[in-house]
């Protein structure tokens, strides 16, 4: 998946915990989410030489080209979601949780690519979660419906939190 569909997933898991929270989405806090949402999403492609996360934490995506670490294999995996968690538990427990769930969207919608995840690295094998003739090829019109389609979730999120006067 492109980088905006990531941010896109991103967007959808922060606005996810605003609801949890009950945060108002008109709120510095809220504008403050949806931004970390956005970034974190496509985060796991520092793991993708030319990715535009490889590009701007060019010292960590050189430290893991260094270590060979092969795209959508360390990075992508349930082991270093759980790391990232044991880091971000020390700050704020909001944004903290709203930084997991914006990383954590990036492996779960790339199982929907015909590359799969290697999800359980260290252990071999890529998973994913359609058959390759159904699967979503990065780049494709399918992509671009998905997109659109985390866009509209997006949208439809904070409306329909708002209360009917009736």
């Amino acid at each position: 998946m492109l980088q905006k569909t990531h941010s896109a997933a991103g967007l959808v898991a922060a606005e996810l915990v605003l609801v949890v929270h009950d945060v108002p989405f008109l709120s510095v806090q809220a504008a403050a989410a949806l931004l970390v949402g956005c970034l974190a999403g496509p985060l796991a492609d520092i793991d993708k030489q030319g990715s535009t996360m490889a590009k701007l934490l060019f010292p960590l995506s050189a430290l893991l080209r260094f270590l060979k670490v092969r795209h959508r294999t360390l990075t992508h995996s349930i082991l270093f979601i759980a790391l990232l968690l044991l880091l971000v538990t020390p700050l704020s427990d909001f944004y903290g949780l709203i930084f997991i769930a914006a990383y954590a969207s990036h492996p779960l919608i790339d199982l929907f690519n015909e590359q799969g995840v290697q999800l359980f690295w260290p252990i071999k094998g890529k998973i994913r979660l359609l058959p390759k003739w159904l699967a979503v090829d990065t780049g494709s019109a399918t992509e671009t419906v998905f997109r659109w389609l985390l866009l509209g979730i997006s949208l439809w999120i904070p409306y329909s939190t708002i209360p009917l006067p009736f």
